[in-house]
């Protein structure tokens, strides 16, 4: 038996997918779920025809499928292994569920990153907090939505938080102690990749003091009347801006494909680069208004690769999904 080729999308998240599914059904490019909460894989057996996305999520675990990243490890080891083409790779998980390994692939690469101690189980934080200055900032190594940042703006304010009942575990336990930047303006910059190539930039609003700053229209709060006040709005002219070419050749290197990159300028005049995001949502009133679309751009680019894969190929066997 033989199928024709498609995009597998790799997720454990139904919930982030409906836009993207329109923008593939928008560009005639087939599109099939692997949602890996469960199933197996036949370790003989050929994948499926086709080109393979990871979207996995390093906030999976919130969703009650924490173990969906060890699935994921297992996949993409088993597609690449079998020659596949796959799209943030095996490689590119570890960099999604490690803020430690992002941090480390961003200082080698030369980037100005904010001064962060990974700190192993809850004993040492309370010790290890007084390296900082005040205020400062906790949050998780495996995170995501802003999972386990807090800023503190006194050490007895921290050891009451880390002794007491609402001390967020992380789920790897890790958690990371991190310098708290200023910025000069109150808003961050996301900018985004599809095929290692610059999309758009997205400016969000940090005004509120809020740490999650997840664009994806599920992750939208209402206020107390019910509305939602916008936070994104495109970044104009960020195009011709240096840092669009030093993510370019960070991403080549890291052969990370389809990303999102947060960085903060500061009051004190630095540009720090603090968070990669290689699952990355799109905000509706950023698509509504920039004249590119980033799904639509995904569509595309993994149109485009799904033409070079051959038709005729043996059907997957024991197929996770």
């Amino acid at each position: 038996m033989t199928a024709s080729p498609r995009v597998f999308v790799i997720h454990e998240n139904p919930e982030w997918l409906p836009p993207l599914e329109a923008a593939f059904a928008a560009e005639g490019v087939p599109l099939e779920q692997l949602l890996l909460t469960d199933g197996s894989i036949d370790l003989a057996a050929r994948p499926a025809p086709g080109v393979y996305w990871s979207r996995m999520s390093a906030s999976a675990h919130t969703r009650g499928n924490t173990r969906s990243k060890d699935y994921t490890r297992a996949v993409l080891s088993w597609l690449e292994a079998s020659g596949a083409r796959v799209v943030n790779g095996r490689s590119v998980i570890d960099l999604e569920v490690s803020k430690v390994q992002q941090h480390l692939a961003l200082t080698r690469a030369g980037f100005d990153v904010p001064r962060t101690i990974a700190v192993f189980g809850r004993d040492g934080l309370a010790a290890r907090a007084r390296e900082f200055g005040l205020p400062f900032i906790s949050k998780h190594n495996q995170g995501g939505k802003g999972l386990g940042v807090r800023r503190f703006d006194s050490y007895e304010q921290f050891d009451a938080y880390v002794a007491g009942p609402d001390f967020e575990e992380p789920i790897d336990g890790i958690t990371l102690l991190q310098e708290y930047l200023v910025s000069a303006e109150p808003f961050i910059t996301r900018a985004e990749f599809v095929g290692g190539r610059f999309v758009y930039a997205v400016r969000v609003d940090t005004s509120s003091g809020s740490f999650e700053l997840c664009p994806a229209d599920a992750c939208a709060v209402p206020g107390a009347d019910g509305t939602i006040t916008p936070m994104f709005q495109v970044r104009e002219g960020f195009g011709s801006d240096p840092l669009v070419a030093r993510y370019e050749g960070f991403l080549a290197q890291n052969g990370i494909e389809i990303a999102g990159i947060e960085f903060i300028e500061t009051a004190d005049g630095r540009r720090v680069t603090y968070d990669i995001n290689t699952n990355t949502n799109y905000n509706p009133d950023v698509e509504a208004s920039s004249p590119v679309s980033g799904p639509r751009e995904i569509a595309k680019f993994l149109g485009g690769l799904l033409e070079q894969v051959p038709d005729a190929a043996p059907a997957l066997a024991g197929r996770s999904a």
